[in-house]
């Protein structure tokens, strides 16, 4: 009776390890095959770089088909109403989705980073204070914000009109602006009257201790005056901001 009951475990228990054998194969089998179609469908890249490279491309293409699409609105829009209540200029896209084209005098900042940097390198090919040698995003903001102090009516940077939710970021050595990608010089061009453009970029005290670094480092800047100075239409994505504003005849019951 013992000898028997032996025998029977003896086979439980090999049929249990077969079973076992069975599963890992199967389930190892599984996740191979899973993999496999992951890597067919999936590209994975280390490289930075690229990836950015591909999101700058689809940026692109997306700006390409949100201007085509607004334009399209924008024509509607223009048969649907009386054209003479939705013609706008500057940077009021009305009932619209484009900002129309513009034009006029006004002033262009050019900033680079300096070349002297590379004097700086030393033998393990960096520098302590590179900082000090390239345009940082203050640096452009400084410029964009005494521009429009200096009574900017339309500006761009780049190939970029500059709308209310535009951001100007720097990754790296490049500048990020509404998804696309962009290297020094950097160009900040604005219609409007250039006496008074002029004068907001000396009394600046942001561009004061700008203009330090471009003293003591090389920093590249240069400004020019410019007869007519022409922006494309671009769309305006959103409708234009509209403020609140004091009423006067409330303000002067109160003071009496």
């Amino acid at each position: 009776m013992a000898k028997h009951t032996g025998r029977h475990v003896a086979k439980r228990a090999s049929w249990l390890s077969g079973t076992a054998v069975f599963l890992v194969v199967a389930l190892s089998g599984f996740l191979l095959s899973t993999n496999v179609r992951i890597n067919r469908t999936v590209v994975v890249s280390s490289d930075t770089a690229d990836l950015v490279e591909q999101r700058v491309k689809q940026v692109d293409q997306l700006n390409d088909d949100v201007a085509r699409l607004s334009s399209q609105i924008d024509t509607l829009n223009k048969t649907l109403t009386n054209s003479s209540d939705t013609t706008t200029g500057g940077e009021n896209a009305g009932s619209g989705t484009m900002l129309s084209a513009v034009h006029g005098p006004g002033v262009t900042v050019t900033l680079n980073d300096s070349p002297l940097w590379e004097n700086m390198v030393d033998n393990s090919g960096s520098t302590a204070n590179i900082n000090d040698y390239v345009i940082h995003q203050e640096d452009i903001e400084s410029v964009m914000n005494a521009l429009w102090a200096g009574g900017a009516e339309s500006m761009m940077i780049q190939d970029q009109r500059v709308l209310f939710n535009s951001a100007v970021i720097c990754q790296g050595n490049v500048l990020l602006l509404q998804g696309r990608k962009y290297s020094p010089p950097y160009t900040i061009s604005a219609i409007g009257p250039a006496d008074g453009m002029l004068e907001a970029l000396e009394d600046s005290s942001a561009m004061k201790i700008f203009k330090e670094y471009v003293s003591a480092f090389g920093i590249g800047y240069k400004v020019e005056t410019k007869d007519d100075l022409q922006f494309p239409e671009t769309a305006a994505l959103l409708q234009s901001l509209q403020y609140s504003s004091v009423d006067e005849t409330a303000q002067e019951a109160d003071a009496q």
